[in-house]
């Protein structure tokens, strides 16, 4: 086969690790996530991890401890996989294996939505660690960070962003 050939075939502009067909938000996520040199796949806003469920692309899985869920709301339809519980959120020791367990195996698209998008970071991270192949951050996570009067839902948030959620 010639050299053009192969060029046309395999572009040297395709990463290796990227899926052949990621959808473009994906894509342009893990090329953020490279520039910031993230110990992840990349990060998404709350308003495209919404476009990318809706397609189908990703699943979303809720990081926030189960007390929170239930009195601050939730993302309809996602899966909880607590990273850390308790009033002093000890981590999870069952994590990746839930987390797998649940999102059907390593190579699922995963976006990880937490309070603020902290916690979500640091799940993301130990994932990836862990070999999962394409784990996102979701920025801002479901609250948002504090504004100026210490309160959260008002800077930010998949909330504030009024993205489908529900309170149980």
């Amino acid at each position: 086969m010639s050299t053009v050939a192969l060029s046309l075939i395999s572009p040297t502009s395709e990463r290796a690790d990227a899926p052949r067909h990621e959808h473009p938000l994906l894509a342009a996520a893990r090329h953020q996530a490279r520039v910031a040199n993230l110990p992840f796949a990349g990060s998404v806003t709350p308003q495209q991890a919404w476009q990318l469920v809706e397609a189908g692309a990703a699943q979303l899985v809720d990081v926030r401890s189960p007390e929170e869920v239930k009195f601050v709301g939730r993302v309809p339809d996602t899966q909880n996989v607590p990273w850390a519980s308790g009033t002093a959120l000890n981590r999870n020791p069952r994590f990746l294996k839930e987390l797998e367990t649940r999102a059907g195996g390593k190579d699922a698209v995963l976006l990880l939505l937490c309070r603020s998008g902290k916690r979500s970071a640091e799940a993301a991270a130990a994932a990836t660690r862990a070999g999962f192949d394409a784990v996102f951050n979701v920025l801002e996570g479901f609250e948002g960070e504090l504004d100026a009067h210490q309160q959260r839902g008002a800077a930010g948030g998949w909330r504030h962003r009024q993205l489908p959620w529900q309170q149980d």
